[in-house]
This record gives C-alpha cells, sequence and structure tokens, in this order.
C-alpha cells in the first residue's frame, strides 16, 4: 500500500493557525475514510491523536533532533507533504515532495534579502517540491512575486472553517465582561494584527465596547496596544480577554454586535468566515488575502484613519440592519463554503497525483 507522511507536529500548538490547520485537515482526511492509501502523523502527542483516531492513521513521535540533518527520518514514504512552509524537519531521501505555504510574510518581518538563511530555507523547499498547495491566490501570487517557483504543479485549496457546528451555550455558564453592545476580534495581539487602530476607531463609537481575544503576551500588547487605550477616552470600554477555548469563543461570537479585523497581513484569516457562520456583519481591512475571503459582503477599510474607520463601521451597520436577513444568510453561506471535508479530499487528490 502507497503511504503518506504528514509532517504535523505543529499539532502541539492549536491555538495558533499552523496548529489549527494541521488539526482540521487531520480530522478532513479521517473523515474522508481513505483506503487505498495509509497516512502517518508525525506527531510530539501521538498518544492524544490515536485515541481519537485509532489505527486508521500511523504515528511517529516527533523529536527536535529531527531537524538536523544527520537525524532526519530514513524511512521512505510514497509521498511526504511538509504543511507549512516554516517547518524545519525535513525527509532524509530524496521523495515526492508536497509543500503547502500558508504566507510569505517572513520577507516583510524578516527580511527581504533572498540570502538570509529564513529566505533560503523557504528556497530549498520550493526547489524539492514535486506539487505545491497555496491556501488562497493571495498566497500564491505573493509566492511568485517574492521567489522563482519551479516548473511544477500548483493548487490553490482553501481552508475550511472550524466552527461546523453553532453549541447550545444555554448549560455553560460564561461570564460577559460587557453588558453593552461591543466588537468582536480574535488574534493574536501582534503588530500584524492592528488592533490598536480598533481602539482608536472605539472613541468615535461611544455607543459600543470593544472585547479582544487572544494571546497578549507579544511586546505589542504592553506598548503599542496598551498607549492606544492610555491616550483615548476607551480605557472601560476596552477588554482585554486573552486566550480562550471554543465554547468561549462562539459566545462572543454568537452575541457580539459586529466582528472586527484590520489586519495587515493574512495568509487566508480564518477568524472573519468562523464570524460569517453565526451570520454576524464582518469590517477587514482590504489588504493581503482578506477580500478574496471575506467576498462581496464583507465591508472593508481602506485605510486606517480612526474617524474614516468609524464612519465606514457606522454606514456598514445601517446597510446590514437594512437588510439583515438578506446579510445573514449570504454571511453563513459562504462560511459554509469553506469546509475541511472538501479540503482533505483535494489534499488525497494531491497525494495520488504524485503516485
Amino acid at each position: 500500500m502507497k503511504t503518506v507522511f504528514l509532517e504535523s507536529h505543529n499539532l502541539k500548538n492549536q491555538f495558533n493557525g499552523f496548529g489549527q490547520f494541521n488539526y482540521h485537515l487531520i480530522k478532513g482526511l479521517y473523515n474522508a475514510n481513505i483506503l487505498d492509501f495509509k497516512i502517518t502523523l508525525n506527531a510530539k502527542d501521538t498518544g492524544t491523536l490515536k485515541n481519537e483516531f485509532g489505527d486508521y492513521y500511523n504515528y511517529n513521535k516527533y523529536t527536535s533532533l529531527s531537524r538536523k540533518p544527520l537525524f532526519r527520518i530514513r524511512k521512505k514514504y510514497n509521498v511526504w507533504h511538509c504543511m507549512n512552509q516554516n517547518i524545519k524537519v525535513e525527509p532524509y531521501h530524496d521523495i515526492p515532495y508536497v509543500l503547502t505555504v500558508h504566507d510569505v510574510n517572513f520577507i516583510d518581518e524578516i527580511s527581504s534579502d533572498l540570502n538570509h538563511k529564513t529566505n533560503q530555507r523557504f528556497i530549498e523547499k520550493l526547489n524539492r517540491s514535486n506539487a505545491i498547495t497555496y491556501i488562497s491566490e493571495f498566497a500564491k501570487a505573493s509566492t511568485h512575486k517574492h521567489f522563482k517557483v519551479p516548473n511544477v504543479p500548483e493548487y490553490v485549496i482553501y481552508n475550511g472553517n472550524p466552527i461546523s457546528t453553532i453549541l447550545d451555550l444555554k448549560h455553560i455558564n460564561i461570564e460577559p465582561v460587557t453588558n453593552r453592545p461591543y466588537l468582536f476580534f480574535i488574534g493574536g495581539l501582534t503588530k500584524r494584527k492592528n488592533v490598536h487602530t480598533l481602539v482608536q476607531m472605539l472613541e468615535y463609537l461611544p455607543d459600543f465596547d470593544l472585547v479582544l481575544a487572544g494571546d497578549q503576551t507579544d511586546n505589542y500588547a504592553k506598548t503599542t496596544l496598551a498607549n492606544a487605550i492610555s491616550k483615548t477616552n476607551t480605557k472601560n470600554r476596552v477588554h482585554c480577554i486573552g486566550k480562550i477555548n471554543t465554547e468561549t469563543k462562539q459566545y462572543y461570537l454568537q452575541n457580539c454586535t459586529a466582528f472586527v479585523f484590520p489586519s495587515l497581513l493574512e495568509g487566508f484569516g480564518i477568524p472573519p468566515i468562523e464570524a460569517m457562520r453565526f451570520g454576524k456583519p464582518v469590517f477587514l481591512s482590504n489588504l493581503t488575502s482578506l477580500p478574496e475571503i471575506g467576498g462581496k459582503d464583507a465591508f472593508y477599510w481602506d485605510n486606517f484613519d480612526a474617524k474614516y474607520m468609524a464612519e465606514i463601521f457606522t454606514k456598514g451597520m445601517q446597510a446590514f440592519n437594512k437588510n439583515k436577513v438578506d446579510y445573514e444568510k449570504a454571511y453563513i453561506k459562504r462560511a459554509t463554503h469553506f469546509n475541511w471535508d472538501k479540503a482533505a479530499l483535494e489534499y488525497a487528490k494531491v497525494y495520488r497525483s504524485l503516485f
């Protein structure tokens, strides 16, 4: 039987995008009930995976030593899937290789010098690839813009929406941080997420609070974001609630007035489609992949002037409330278009093409 190796050790952190991608693709491949090839998962916590997926998968225990060339995995698989562009674990042998590119933001965030080690590592991945998958057209276009891409098959396979089922939260005790109407954001509180602009916008929206969920350990949260809060008249209306679980996330999505996401760099952008699943109006920056993901019914900011952002928000909410039923239907339809089971079947086709 043919064998496929998924370099999936980023499963260890399911609070970030790579962890979410790994887990939901693995679950989608499990739901596909594939019989013509066997998949091996590379992960640190193989026991938890085996409890969930049983013998459907084979399991290889990840060790950090395997990132070093001398200790690379030597078993020959028919296909090796490198599940994101930053992975340092590579196969020992020259075997068919699928690379998934989420983004090339490191060009802006680390160095635009192609001789920089981060870029060199990515170039090596490109050159060893037999097929390349991208999570958005933007990710594909930006890769071609900055790098020489080999002449191999390329595919755009959209991520799915992690929220396929809306939970019944009646019997779950969640204490809201505000009883006022609020705007909701979820994601890492980092420079690229640009959330301080939401605080500045809030000064022009006195009837709303702002709830920010996500990792707040980055220095940006302690400096730029904290300064924005202290310099505006919003101190008691901005609520940073840190990392939250699935139930709490759904609670805030279900009950927010709108979802706001002024991100500067997104290879895909899962949070907006999660909000759409609840029929919520979404307000996004018009940068990178977000117009591609948000579609024609989302509302977009062309710049981050606070007064302008507030005006776009106010006009967008007026349009939404005037045609609420139609907007809600359109949002839910778009959210369900992004489906992990569908994405998994497309990845399986890519694997088969290399047998």
